[in-house]
């Protein structure tokens, strides 16, 4: 069936019209395996077997075609919503119900013992590392005489990596399915049913780890002088496992109980940073899913909103009505009117979602220098905390976290890529502002890992093609968009909608014209394509980012800003047209497509013999993935021979990468050398030939008006005979 038709039907397509595709739509869909790590020997571990799970798979099936392709929902695991598909439909009354029956016997849940533990945990690749020094989890055994003390610490035994690596290791139990969350956790019944209407079954492995983590497993540390056991934790899992669910619940489960305990205490207690406005939005579509009728309100922070009431604009209040009191009624009725609407921007949000800077200059909105601080925050949560602590918005960040002053505010990092400097800065944060606030309560640091460390997702396909120059990769695109009959089953083939990434918004703006009349007019045209970056108003992005989640627009031209953690549940695959500027950065942009472990997506990265230096850290991360999906040597697409002969880059030259991108490519012209590469490097369909006959021919048109209106005086230059004066005879 062609992409495109499909893809423009406004109506859900019948089961009938599906079972006629040869092939399905790579991405489209539910997954028949929503985790990235389970094989078919432990998919029933720890797990319950459902009533009529094997007479209602074909229903299953058929379900499938019904899913809308772009619907937001981050991390969704496939398998959901059975329910709505077979004739036995379950309210969310009786699934209320059938939780509280399992609440009541909570007690008849029985701990997993410490090998089906570590099995489970071993078979969905989950590393869970207590990040504290080893002397702090294995304090040594003092005894009574000090000589024989020291005699004993001095021949104690040095462990070995490896044994210090076991020492640190934890093993929670692991949480193998949803409705346990309310009969082991006891989290909050209307919780626990926005859960089971979103159709939330059998948890990813991101979700089966941390959960259990921040919900308060027995077998944890806990801290000092505490009851409770919810540690900081910092989470490194593939794109689109469904990190957003794993902080959310948790959160939105504290907030409820304090509102319980504590119904006068008001204000925002949780906040939750991301680096771009749309993936800002996307949690807080995706909170407001889960906060329905729960009493916990989640706002999206904009330009203007106030969030604290500070003591000096009050001062300067009273200070300006004490001013005015002389002046007219007017002037005073303005005034009134005045702090009476700085006093309604307060939020009365429980959970803030904001970007660094938005939140940074609504902190320092007055005239002092130092930011407001928030003591009623218990929950800070960097989302792509990498980025948040990267260079360029770190002071930013670091300035949110000591703005929180609450003695027991717990913080937890997500991302699809960790450094050890992220984890190290995480470290000293944690000290220096226990130590700044005077706090004896030690909270343990936990690092939970899936899979692979900084590995790109496992289950889709990638391609490395060297195309050796610009109009190369361009032709390689438009092979893509338009394959020829004669492609082979081995060959690379795209079909819409997939994403384009390049390095500056400069080169979106120019491949997005390139591109906008490829589409044939009966298939909608250049209206199926567009560019979005950020120098387009919040309007025109928002705008942008709703028609191609309807799947009116079909192929997206963009920079890295949608690089990061945005979910498109139905996109077929990802082209790098410019090479990534680092190796995190292509995990997160290939990130895009095989979201919560759909197969079939494709990942395609063009290279031209100016990227030759920068593409062996990539090379590495692809070689990675298919080691774990398994691949034999013939398979790989980055053969050995290719990651030998590609050069290593020094630590200098990944750091100018990483900031400026190719200095091919780069915006800024310096000087001539910088120019004309800069001119060999643009993006047009026209070859060096056409384009020098393109400019004689401009040169010619303007000597030609230049003769004329130089012509003998008295003459007019208005017809071309006239202007020509001809030969003397």
């Amino acid at each position: 069936m062609d992409a495109f038709k499909l893809l423009t039907r406004s109506t859900k397509l019948k089961p009938s019209i599906a079972k006629t595709a040869s092939k399905p739509l790579p991405s489209a869909g539910k997954a028949q395996n929503p985790q990235l790590f389970r094989n078919s020997e432990s998919s029933r571990l720890g797990t319950k077997r459902k009533r009529g799970e094997d007479g209602e798979k074909a229903d299953d099936e058929e379900d499938d075609v019904n899913l809308d392709f772009f619907s937001s929902s981050k991390g969704l695991p496939s398998l959901a919503k059975a329910d709505a598909s077979n004739g036995s439909k379950k309210t969310a009354d009786e699934k209320v119900d059938s939780d509280e029956e399992e609440a009541s016997d909570a007690e008849r849940v029985k701990p997993m013992e410490e090998g089906e533990k570590r099995s489970i945990l071993k078979t969905h690749k989950i590393k869970i590392t207590d990040l504290r020094d080893l002397e702090e989890i294995q304090p040594l055994k003092t005894t009574k005489e000090p000589k024989k003390k020291k005699k004993k610490q001095e021949s104690a035994p040095v462990l070995t990596k490896k044994q210090q690596k076991e020492a640190r290791r934890l093993y929670p139990q692991p949480l193998t399915s949803f409705p346990k969350l309310r009969s082991r956790y006891q989290i909050s019944r209307r919780l626990s049913a926005n859960i089971a209407e979103q159709g939330f079954t059998v948890p990813t492995e991101v979700q089966l780890g941390s959960l259990p983590l921040l919900l308060g497993d027995d077998s944890l540390p806990k801290p000092s002088g505490s009851e409770a056991s919810e540690p900081d934790l910092l989470v490194v899992a593939p794109t689109g496992s469904g990190k957003t669910l794993s902080f959310l619940i948790p959160v939105i489960n504290k907030i409820v109980r304090q509102h319980h305990q504590s119904p006068e205490e008001r204000g925002i207690l949780s906040v939750i940073v991301a680096p771009t406005k749309e993936l800002a939005g996307q949690i807080v579509n995706e909170g407001r899913k889960l906060t329905l009728g729960t009493g916990v309100k989640i706002t999206l922070m904009r330009k203007g909103m106030r969030v604290v009431d500070r003591e000096e604009d009050d001062q300067q209040d009273e200070e300006d009505e004490d001013d005015e009191q002389s002046s007219g009624s007017e002037d005073e009725e303005k005034a009134a009117a005045q702090k009476d609407s700085k006093k309604s921007t307060v939020t009365k949000s429980d959970i803030l979602v904001t970007t660094p800077l938005l939140f940074v200059n609504a902190l320092t909105a007055s005239q002092t220098k130092d930011p407001a601080p928030l003591p009623t925050v218990k929950s800070l949560i960097l989302d792509e905390a990498d980025v948040l602590l990267d260079p360029l918005f770190r002071e930013q960040t670091l300035t949110i976290w000591r703005a929180c002053t609450h003695p027991q505010l717990r913080v937890s990092l997500w991302s699809a890529t960790m450094g050890s400097s992220i984890e190290e800065l995480t470290k000293s944060t944690i000290k220096e502002r226990r130590e700044s606030l005077d706090i004896a309560e030690e909270v343990p640091l936990i690092r939970l890992v899936v899979g692979m460390k900084d590995s790109a997702v496992p289950n889709i396909t990638h391609k490395l093609v060297y195309a050796a120059t610009e109009h190369g990769k361009l032709l390689g695109l438009r092979q893509l968009l338009h394959p020829t009959s004669s492609v082979t089953p081995t060959e690379t083939r795209l079909r819409p909608p997939f994403l384009i990434f390049t390095q500056t918004i400069p080169r979106a703006v120019a491949l997005h014209s390139e591109l906008m009349y490829d589409i044939p007019l009966e298939a909608g045209g250049s209206s199926r394509i567009a560019v979005l970056h950020s120098d387009l108003s919040d309007t025109q992005r928002s705008e942008i980012m709703k028609r191609f989640r309807k799947g009116e627009v079909w192929i997206l031209v963009t920079t890295d800003l949608l690089a990061r953690g945005v979910d498109f549940r139905g996109i077929n695959g990802v082209v790098n047209y410019d090479i990534p500027n680092s190796a995190a950065s292509y995990v997160h942009r290939v990130g895009r497509t095989g979201r919560a472990g759909r197969e079939g997506g494709i990942a395609v990265t063009f290279y031209t013999k100016e990227d030759i230096p920068y593409v062996k850290s990539i090379a590495n991360v692809i070689d990675a993935s298919e080691k774990l999906r398994g691949k034999d040597v013939s398979e790989k697409s980055v053969q050995k021979w290719l990651l030998d002969a590609l050069p290593d880059l020094s630590k200098k030259d990944k750091k100018e990468l990483k900031k400026h991108g190719v200095k091919a490519r780069q915006s800024s012209v310096k000087d001539e050398k910088d120019a004309k590469l800069h001119k060999k490097m643009r993006i047009s369909t026209k070859s060096g030939f056409d384009r020098r006959m393109e400019n004689k021919r401009k040169g010619a048109v303007v000597g030609s008006r230049n003769r004329k209106t130089q012509g003998p005086d008295g003459q007019e230059s208005g017809s071309e005979n006239e202007g020509w004066g001809g030969f003397d005879d």
